[in-house]
């Protein structure tokens, strides 16, 4: 069992885990982080070049990066939410989706900055 999914496991109010908090405001700033490099990169890449065939797979890419970057700080910060008004007890269902929101945004954002990576290399861009 996942260290977070164990910590969950525990809530026996709806009171997320002060570490578990912790990992939650790390990785919605990681998406904002990522939100913003992307959309920059973006627009960016199109005043310099425009939408044209060689960039527009790039400018795609940079906005699939963003949007997935987003609906993930979204996600969390609505569990986070949601989570703190379930009084007295926070439903399990809720907890499992946290934690599953956690693993995959984890999960996520190595590749989501390599994607933003690779989009700078390819073009020269700082």
């Amino acid at each position: 069992m996942p260290k977070i999914n164990k910590e969950l496991n525990y809530v026996n109010m709806a009171k997320i885990p002060r570490e578990v908090t912790a990992t939650i405001n790390n990785l919605k700033q990681q998406a904002l982080n990522i939100v913003e490099e992307a959309s920059a990169l973006e627009s960016t890449l199109f005043e310099a070049l425009g939408e044209t065939d060689a960039t527009i797979s790039y400018l795609d890419e940079m906005k699939s990066v963003a949007d997935y970057a987003e609906s993930s700080y979204s996600q969390l910060s609505t569990l986070q939410l949601q989570i703190a008004k379930a009084q007295p007890i926070a439903p399990r269902d809720m907890l499992e989706l946290l934690a599953q929101a956690i693993a995959r945004t984890e999960a996520r954002i190595p590749a989501l900055e390599r994607s933003i990576e690779e989009v700078k290399m390819e073009w020269n861009l700082p």
